[in-house]
């Protein structure tokens, strides 16, 4: 079966073109090698896939036959993707909620108490 039609089949992708340009792109890799989307994937082999900055890696059991349901996923795919991943995510997601970019604007008044209380701490 081809990678882009499997991706597609255990939804990891919402559509089959989606995911040919996610191989097209290089986010998908098969034992650590970038693919082409018309390469064939075979019971075994590792995949890891980059989508929304985390890279998910999961061995394949068995090739549906068409696309499965959501519960019928895990019979097909094992995930191995390491928690450091998400990890990862979270910390992103909060350096990004707490810092603005340069030139946005004035300090609100919680950035100035909270500059004030930085400062005093040092003194």
């Amino acid at each position: 079966m081809r990678i882009d039609k499997y991706l597609w089949c255990i939804r990891y992708f919402k559509t089959r073109s989606i995911a040919t340009e996610a191989c097209k792109k290089g986010h998908v890799k098969i034992n650590g090698t970038n693919i082409k989307p018309s390469k064939d994937v075979f019971t075994g082999e590792q995949l890891t896939v980059r989508k929304n900055q985390i890279n998910y890696q999961f061995i394949v059991l068995d090739l549906p036959p068409n696309r499965v349901g959501a519960k019928l996923v895990d019979l097909y795919r094992k995930d191995i993707t390491p928690k450091e991943e998400f990890e990862r995510q979270d910390l992103l997601k909060y350096s990004k909620d707490y810092y603005r970019k340069k030139g946005t604007g004035r300090p609100t008044k919680k950035d100035r108490r909270d500059i004030d209380e930085y400062t005093e701490e040092e003194i």
